[in-house]
This record gives structure tokens, sequence and C-alpha cells, in this order.
């Protein structure tokens, strides 16, 4: 891995805000703004970039409750792992996951079984939403959305390899959505778990506006409504997907709660149509750090964007759970510039959609 640079993402200018970028879980580079979201509150961010520092700041947050009705109501989490850009329209994915207690430190060691039995089904996690958006660069915002709620899911309960695992929690192996990526005229969703004896799980959608309600989405196609890929890689579930021109980067870890391996892998020609169902050959393109020593706990890549397509191709990765040198000032984050060493053997973006990586100083 080489990391090229650091990039300060501003979520408050005068000391407040300090909590804000620590749960950060997607990124998505829009031209000269940077869309994020966290998978604690129900919020998606808007920061702009500042060429005086090569920062992203001047931070606008739009409740995600405003835009779609949430089933569990505006307040509650929606643990958003996902979110591209295609057209008019920014997409975003909650995990689809089941949660259980944590066991805290002080917990008593009696208890822990009965804390561990609890598991709880958050419907707002279930969710796929599509924002229409209005304006461009720090002037662009959502302004209405659709959503698909618990449709995927229950299509799925009839699925042979994935029904198991849709009634065990997320951290501990079960279903798991954790990237999202626009291709042709449908979706990728990969999944952080299940991995089936060591293959990774994608599932290609193909989400239309419900016909007799704009505010709701349908799953398109013929049943059962999805398509089921898999890829290899070296045993590690999906963390977040991006789109580079035909190809797709897959940023990997762990299924289970742990630090890492964490890695980036480049999957040739899948955001074409004539993507195979089984990716073998996926190239491996960087190793992406965790925290260790003292740190270790902290530093979870879970968001990628590319931020300069032509060669060399440069990847920013956002963190949750930042390492205490990832937060330099209250309400500030840095988040990592990778240059990855492989040629791009694809077909540029669109100009409109790029735009120059801004340097950045430590």
């Amino acid at each position: 891995m080489t990391v090229v640079r650091q990039v300060p993402l501003r979520f408050a200018r005068d000391g407040g805000g300090e909590e804000q970028g620590t749960d950060l879980s997607t990124v998505c580079r829009d031209g000269t703004v940077l869309w994020v979201a966290g998978d604690e509150g129900p919020v998606l961010h808007r920061l702009s970039a500042e060429p005086q520092d090569g920062a992203y700041g001047d931070l606008v947050t739009f409740p995600l409750g405003d835009l779609v009705d949430l089933p569990e109501g505006p307040g509650r989490e929606v643990d958003v792992e996902g979110m591209d850009r295609a057209g008019d329209h920014l997409w975003l994915v909650g995990s689809h996951s089941r949660t259980r207690k944590r066991v805290d430190p002080d917990d008593d060691d009696r208890d822990v079984p009965a804390i561990l039995a609890e598991v709880k089904v958050r419907p707002n996690r279930n969710v796929l939403i599509r924002l229409s958006l209005a304006g461009e660069g720090a002037a662009a915002r959502p302004v209405t959305g659709a959503l698909l709620d618990g449709d995927l899911l229950t299509a799925l309960a009839a699925d042979e390899l994935l029904r198991p695992f849709l009634a065990i929690p997320g951290k501990d192996g079960g279903l798991d959505i954790e990237g999202l990526v626009a291709v042709d005229d449908g979706l990728l969703l990969g999944l952080r778990g299940p991995v089936l004896r060591g293959w990774a799980v994608v599932l290609e959608i193909r989400p239309r506006t419900d016909p007799d309600d704009p505010a709701r989405l349908t799953l398109d196609g013929t049943d059962p409504g999805y398509r089921t890929l898999f890829l290899d890689l070296d045993g590690l579930g999906v963390r977040d997907l991006c789109r580079l021109g035909d190809d797709v980067l897959v940023l990997a870890g762990p299924t289970m709660d742990l630090d890492g391996p964490a890695r980036l892998y480049r999957w040739p020609g899948a955001a074409t149509a004539q993507r195979s169902t089984v990716g073998r050959d996926l190239l491996r393109v960087a190793e992406v750090a965790t925290g260790t020593g003292p740190e270790e706990g902290s530093d979870h890549p879970e968001g990628i964007t590319v931020v300069a397509d032509a060669d060399p191709i440069e990847v920013l990765v956002v963190y949750d759970s930042p390492a205490t040198a990832r937060r330099p000032f209250p309400g500030t984050v840095l988040a990592d510039v990778l240059r990855l060493s492989v040629p791009r053997q694809v077909t540029p973006e669109p100009a409109d959609r790029s735009a120059p990586a801004v340097p950045v100083t430590r």
C-alpha cells in the first residue's frame, strides 16, 4: 500500500461536532463533493472541496427520514453501508443485518449468556434508498426519495444458499450488505457475510419505480428478482465497492468483528453486462492498513471512492473507529489516499464526472 497523502474531512470548524465522522462506513466522490454516511445516525452528509488546503468541509447534513418513509421512523439508524451515484440519482443501502447485543467490560460474567442471546431485527436497516439529486457541486442536494423496504430479504428467504444466514447477526457471519456500485441499469450489492467456503457473495439487482407509488421501489426481472455472483477474495468478505470505468474496485475484509487483513482488489469487467457470475481472477492491488499495537481495534477501512482515475489511479479510503492520529482536531478526521500500482485497463468515465485530486499535505 502507498498512502500518498491524507485528506482532512471537516465535520465542524468551531470545535463542535467532535463525534461526527467517527463512524464513516461509505463514501462517494461526485465531482467536487464527497457524499459520506455512517452506520449510526440516519443521515447523509455532503462535504465540499476546499482548494486552499485540499480538505473537504462546508458540511451539510440531510436526514434520510425527511426524504423517505423509513419503516421504524426517522430517528432510528439505517446503518448505511454502501453508496453510489448513477445519473441524477444517489443510491444508498442499509446492511440488512440483524444485531447481537455486545458484552460490555463491566457486565457480570453470569449475565454473558443472556446478553449474547439477545438478537434484534432492525427494519430501518433492511432498505435500499434512491435519492433524486438537484444542483451540481456544492449546491447538489437530494430533493425526493424512493424506498425498497424489506423486499430483498423476502426474496432471499427462498434462496437455497443464503436463507440459512438470514437469522444470524451480521457480525456473526450472517447476512450483511457492505457495498454498493451502480452498473448498467442495475446495482451490485457486496456482502461482508456470509462467505461460503471462502467465496464472497455479490447480489445483482435492478430496482424499478413502483408503477402505483413513485415513493416505492420494486425488484425488477424474472423470479427471484436478483442474481448471485461469487468472488474469490482469499476468504474475505466485501467491505465496499466502487466503479473504475468498466472495472469495479473491491475493498475486502474479515466477515467477523476483526481488524484485518484489509485488501483492495480490481474486478475486471464487472461494470459491464458481460461480467461473469464467478470471479476467479481478481487482481489484488493494495493492502490497506488497520489499527495495530496501542491502536488495535481502531481504523477499520470501510469506504472507498476513486479520486483520480488517470494513471496513476488514486483511491480515497474512509475509516470507522478512526485512530487517535486520524483525529487531529475536534470534528476533523483524516482519510487516506492510496496510489495503486497497476495501470488502468478500462474505458474512462465521462469527463463531467471526473475531478482532479486536490493536493494535500499532512
